[in-house]
């Protein structure tokens, strides 16, 4: 049976269009999901793509947070559902409590557009088993909101409790809190990030590499192990 993978788009989303792309690359059916259409249409995970969903009014992915798809989204996940937020869609997560802590404007205040180096830190999650733990991979990152942050207490619950899945490499670009590129929860079925693996998943393309294309094989076997 093939592996589905849903890809919101919102009003303002950007890379839906990339990120069902990767998903048919890596070798699943991509489904385009509606965010006003609660309805998932029996995905079997779900990509909250990157954009600047309606307009980062209020705060990046405020508003997105309770579009009609969200509601299911957030009951789907927390029964185990596994859910990937990519740059905006890590914003949206966050303003949905499903990942702790928030992001920030950068801390220069300017949108950034480059190649990204990152070390994988957790490779047992849905999203990165085809990785492996201090794994260097180079995709694009693209942000303008992109600095994560969290109290004291939450860094180091996610610290101690091996949750945080990507740290930036050779210089933050955005003033994230310990470096922090990336993070997951406690049962590793959601992963958000503000690199953009999307657009690293052919040569041609992007950073001219594959790395990104793990995030896509990963929970293809994941789901089809399950």
């Amino acid at each position: 049976m093939t592996t589905r993978i849903g890809v919101v788009t919102f009003p303002g989303t950007l890379d839906d269009q990339d990120a069902l792309r990767a998903v048919r690359i890596a070798g699943a059916e991509p489904v385009s999901l509606w965010h006003r259409d609660k309805d998932l249409h029996q995905v079997d995970a779900v990509v909250l793509a990157g954009g600047f969903s309606y307009g980062d009014y209020l705060r990046a992915g405020a508003i997105s947070r309770f579009s009609p798809v969200m509601e299911t989204i957030v009951e789907q996940a927390k029964a185990g559902m596994p859910v990937l937020g990519i740059c905006n869609g890590f914003q949206i997560l966050t303003e949905a409590h499903l990942l702790p802590g928030a992001m920030l404007r950068n801390n220069h205040l300017h949108f950034i557009c480059r190649d990204q180096k990152l070390r994988v830190e957790n490779a047992e999650t849905a999203w990165t088993s085809d990785y492996s733990a201090d794994q260097e991979i180079s995709v694009p990152l693209k942000n303008m909101d992109g600095r994560y942050t969290a109290d004291e207490r939450t860094l180091d619950e996610l610290e101690a409790e091996g949750r945080v899945a990507f740290r930036y490499l050779d210089g933050n670009p955005n003033g994230s809190l310990r470096d922090i590129a990336g993070i997951t929860n406690a049962a590793g079925n959601i992963v958000g990030l503000m690199p953009h693996p999307e657009h690293a998943v052919e040569p041609l393309i992007g950073t001219g590499r594959t790395d990104g294309l793990g995030f896509f094989t990963s929970i293809i076997k994941k789901l089809v192990n399950a």
